[in-house]
């Protein structure tokens, strides 16, 4: 909500996010997909965040929504955003850590979630955006899906 987020802010606090967010909010910079850009001594690249499965299309269209990978020090973050389970998370490299979302029907199912995070092999994954319409998801059963990766899980509700 732009009122958080004006909350928030401090005059020297960087707003950096997809075009239709900066439009929202009135001010910042806009990152569009595949971009990168650097602010506060990191280096941020956005990464795309959409929806594939044909009833979710409306939620998250490509092209438009970010996830983003942020580096410094040679330590890699990356937070997903909405997505589903899509080839440019699946081509990540050197992750340390991945904040990963997986809440119905929005995002993706804890299945999507764990087979990408399979696919990257970040070294920490914490479940994130979990909470959905019809409840929240088994992160239990994501931990139990992932392989090779320790899954942290936050009390984020």
């Amino acid at each position: 909500a732009p009122e958080l987020v004006s909350a928030l802010k401090q005059a020297q606090t960087p707003v950096i996010g997809p075009a239709t967010v900066i439009e929202q909010l009135g001010y910042g910079t806009t990152i569009g997909n595949g971009a990168s850009t650097e602010a506060v001594g990191l280096t941020i690249e956005a990464i795309p965040a959409y929806n594939t499965t044909a009833e979710r299309l409306n939620f998250h269209p490509k092209g438009r929504d970010n996830g983003y990978v942020l580096s410094k020090d040679g330590v890699r973050l990356y937070i997903s955003g909405d997505t589903e389970d899509i080839p440019e998370m699946r081509a990540l490299q050197n992750i340390d850590i991945a904040f990963v979302c997986m809440n119905l029907p929005f995002t993706m199912t804890i299945e999507q979630a764990a087979s990408a995070v399979n696919e990257f092999k970040p070294g920490v994954v914490i479940p994130y955006h979990y909470r959905g319409k019809e409840g929240m998801s088994d992160i239990d059963a994501f931990e139990k899906l992932v392989a090779g990766t320790r899954v942290e899980k936050l009390k984020w509700y």
